[in-house]
């Protein structure tokens, strides 16, 4: 293949590069514990995030229910 160095080289540098970031996740995932409220605020901005969503999505579904049953 050509440049068949060059691609091992880049190959070897991510894989060092998705070790190391592995590495840095492992470490942030276990130091920080939840405050009091922490959990309720993480649950109230969900919220916020996916009923929208949701609401629209079945608003959606429900006008085309309605408009192919109805008219």
């Amino acid at each position: 293949m050509l440049f068949q160095k060059k691609v091992n080289r880049a190959l070897d540098k991510l894989h060092k590069e998705s070790e190391a970031a592995r590495q840095d996740i492992d470490l942030q995932e276990e130091g920080i514990p939840l405050e009091k409220n922490d959990f309720l605020a993480m649950v109230i901005s969900a919220f916020l995030v996916f009923l929208p969503t949701a609401l629209l999505v079945l608003g959606g579904i429900a006008l085309i229910g309605y408009l192919f049953f109805i008219h």
